[in-house]
């Protein structure tokens, strides 16, 4: 009966240890959908976004003839950010979402001087489904962003980096926007031509 307790005791131990890393690695997987999960989210927003941007700007060139600088710059940012979305790098998506926002604001500041078109039902409606999609997509960035911190803090833990390396789970990239986007808007600005 004693020559089988350390064989016991051996494979009660393999078990526990191969448990162990079972657990260890699904919740790096889970972590890393989490990831994909959140990013997910924010695609479908951004993407519904540039969708509604040239019927903006389709609405916009009615009235405001001589702003095609503005109109087009508008395009040329929501191109470059649905390219930079389209590829998965978010560091890009940051960059061009700024871009963005600026040519956006720049536009919603001149339909300002634009009675007609302020009173337009349909730029009316495209405005306030623009504005509530940069509302979710600040809001879905929050959970993106904690999704990210989870895995790469998880990823740097011992004993969780043993098995990240082993199995090449790679860290993954916070959205962030240029200092610059995270001010506020100087509306003035906007109208001094």
């Amino acid at each position: 009966m004693e020559d089988m307790i350390v064989p016991i005791i051996i494979g009660v131990a393999v078990l526990i240890v191969v448990i162990w890393s079972v657990g260890i690695y699904n919740g790096l997987v889970a972590l890393k959908h989490n990831v994909s999960e959140a990013w997910s989210n924010i695609d479908v927003l951004l993407k519904q976004r540039y969708d509604e941007l040239p019927k903006i700007v389709e609405a916009c060139k009615q009235y405001m003839g001589y702003e095609q600088e503005t109109l087009s710059r508008v395009i040329e940012a929501r191109n470059l950010a649905n390219q930079a979305r389209e590829t998965g790098n978010v560091a890009a998506v940051g960059t061009a979402e700024a871009a963005l926002k600026g040519a956006v604001t720049q536009l919603f500041g001149l339909a300002e001087s634009y009675p007609d078109l302020k009173a337009n039902d349909n730029f009316q409606q495209l405005m306030t489904r623009i504005s509530g999609l940069e509302d979710s997509i600040s809001d879905r960035r929050e959970f993106y962003n904690e999704a990210v911190n989870l895995n790469n803090t998880r990823r740097e833990e011992f004993p969780d980096l043993i098995f990240a390396r082993m199995f090449g789970f790679a860290a993954a990239h916070l959205l962030t926007f240029d200092p610059e986007e995270l001010k506020d808007v100087d509306i003035g600005n906007l109208f001094d031509r």
